[in-house]
């Protein structure tokens, strides 16, 4: 519990410090034989900054939550 409870706050603080990523996909446009045209389209993700709040919320929790039980 303990280490899903860092997991999480590790996940929240970059998900506030990017808050979202970019990536890059290739698409086949046209294959005629051995020729390929093709282009790259760079598409962007948005990640909310309540996301990074609530994963950082859950994540304390987990850790109080696992410092509360006996192993």
């Amino acid at each position: 519990m303990k280490l899903a409870g860092i997991v999480l706050i590790i996940i929240g603080v970059l998900a506030l410090v990017y808050q979202g990523f970019s990536y890059t996909q290739t698409k086949k446009d046209v294959q005629i034989g051995s020729l390929e045209i093709s282009h790259q389209e760079q598409h962007n993700v948005w990640i909310p900054p309540v996301v990074g709040g609530v994963c950082i919320v859950g994540g304390i929790a987990a850790l109080a939550i696992g410092a509360g039980t006996k192993s």
